[in-house]
């Protein structure tokens, strides 16, 4: 009854509006907020001030009847760079990232299309200490990917790589692609890699993006470091690969 009363045409168009009212509320607040944060007290308060913003975005998703849930299949150590592969459903899969796993001081490679246009996303990604890239520019991209990877190497950063390259949008894994993990390999060789599977995320938009579905099951699993002794950057992205295929029962 819970299903059918949620998959409502009529409810969904009640809750998704005030979904997208506290969610894009978030994101204006806390623009000035990481303005301030980043110009007077610098990088440790801006990053508070972004951990801040995302547990509100995460948990947003109880408005839309969503539950969510983060499980992690072991301690990860925090005294050595980490690439974080994960599968990419929707824009919502980055704030729970960020939340989660937090005290790994994550980055993301992004579009740098993203740098201009959303509120406090936008300041984020220009300041944060990311890969902003050109992907019609592959020597920019490369480059500004082993500026992260060094970074990563003297602050000890970690970097979530969407591996898939695009969204995937029905949920079914898209083949991932090694150029961006190999280049973090040769900046960052001692960096642990770990999987990360979304699952659910697409099934917000499975009609397009309004309005959205209500009472998805969002999940974020952390699964265990990928063995990487002998193995090439090939070896190491496909290992990553089959893992979340498994987790996904794909």
């Amino acid at each position: 009854m819970k299903d059918i009363i949620l998959n409502n045409i009529v409810v969904r168009h009640i809750f998704t509006p005030i979904f997208g009212f506290f969610f894009f509320f978030f994101l204006i607040i806390f623009h000035p907020i990481q303005v301030f944060c980043y110009n007077v007290f610098g990088y440790s308060a801006h990053k508070k001030s972004v951990d801040i913003l995302c547990v509100f975005l995460t948990y947003c998703h109880w408005i839309t009847w969503c539950s969510v849930k983060y499980e992690q299949e072991e301690e990860l150590p925090i005294d050595r760079p980490k690439i974080f592969i994960s599968n990419h459903q929707s824009f919502y899969d980055i704030p729970a990232i960020l939340w989660f796993l937090r005290k790994h001081h994550i980055k993301f490679i992004s579009k740098i299309e993203l740098t201009r246009g959303m509120p406090s996303t936008s300041y984020n990604l220009r300041v944060g200490g990311g890969a902003n890239i050109d992907r019609n520019d592959g020597k920019q991209a490369i480059s500004e990917i082993i500026k992260l990877g060094r970074r990563m190497k003297e602050k000890n950063w970690s970097t979530v790589i969407f591996a898939e390259g695009t969204r995937s949008r029905d949920g079914v894994l898209k083949p991932f692609q090694v150029g961006g993990i190999s280049a973090l390999l040769k900046s960052v060789p001692n960096a642990l890699v770990v999987p990360i599977v979304i699952q659910n995320c697409w099934a917000l938009n499975k009609d397009g993006a309004y309005p959205l579905r209500l009472g998805q099951k969002l999940s974020w699993s952390v699964l265990k470091p990928i063995d990487t002794e002998g193995k090439n950057a090939e070896e190491i992205t496909k290992a990553a690969e089959m893992a979340i295929r498994a987790k996904l029962g794909q």
